[in-house]
């Protein structure tokens, strides 16, 4: 059995993989001075309740947080007496390498996300991905990341305007009734989901205009079903894209190190 893990800004994510469909997904809060043990206490701990029998052999992370790698690694050796592959270094091969400037550090979940999308849709896309920061990854023909977009996240605006406006409140995002708000609250709500339904559309059809050829959309993190919604943003949402693409990822290195 595979462990995937996803590590964000803000939560990580482990998932079982039996060759052929994920048993389960946990989450957890990203925090760089959780330990292995800690990491496979909460682990243990969630498969017991939820009588999941798993013999793990294999590990493979991405992990936007460089700290947090470390710990995991020792919790992959110490408790599955496995190295695990982590996206990003240099013996964990990419189906197709990235093609950006040379030097350019591109963050693992934006390498996984093109390898998951690529394999599920091909090429020519972009995979608009709503994390602590919202990204754009273009995906070539060939299955290459080929550069992107990056903007702020949706929580991360909404905490900044709170914080930056002493007199606004925080609030949850959803869909308004109206564009028009008739109190605070629904003034912001409409101006952060009307205001991302506008950037991903605005920026999705700049960079169609700029690479010149039919591409499909594909839509992933938490928020994106809330935000298609709203407008025709998306030709398909994938919920589970990057802990898909860690197992397209796991599954080029072991037909290529063997």
């Amino acid at each position: 059995m595979l462990l995937c893990i996803d590590t964000g800004n803000t939560n990580t994510v482990f998932a079982l993989w039996d060759g052929e469909e994920f048993l389960c997904t946990f989450r957890t809060s990203t925090e760089w001075q959780r330990t292995a043990d800690q990491y496979f206490v909460w682990w243990s701990t969630l498969l017991a309740h939820h009588k999941i029998e798993a013999q793990i052999d294999e590990v493979i992370i991405s992990s936007t947080v460089p700290r947090v790698v470390f710990n995991l690694r020792v919790m992959a050796d110490r408790y599955f007496d496995t190295r695990p592959y982590v996206v990003g270094k240099p013996d964990c091969l990419l189906p197709v390498p990235a093609r950006v400037d040379e030097g350019t550090a591109i963050g693992p979940d934006r390498l996984v996300n093109t390898a998951g999308a690529f394999d599920r849709h091909g090429g020519d896309l972009i995979v608009v991905d709503f994390g602590t920061a919202t990204t754009f990854d273009v995906v070539a023909e060939d299955g290459a990341y080929v550069g992107g977009v990056i903007a702020p996240g949706v929580n991360l605006s909404l905490e900044a305007l709170h914080q930056a406006a002493a007199a606004l409140p925080h609030v949850d995002i959803t869909k308004p009734q109206s564009v028009i708000g008739t109190n605070t609250v629904d003034c912001m709500q409409s101006g952060v989901f009307w205001g991302y339904v506008g950037l991903v559309n605005g920026i999705c059809e700049r960079i169609k205009g700029e690479y010149d050829r039919p591409m499909t959309v594909v839509g992933t993190g938490g928020l994106a079903p809330l935000f298609s919604s709203g407008y025709a943003l998306f030709d398909t949402i994938e919920d589970d894209l990057t802990m898909h693409g860690l197992t397209v990822i796991h599954r080029f290195n072991k037909d290529n190190n063997t």
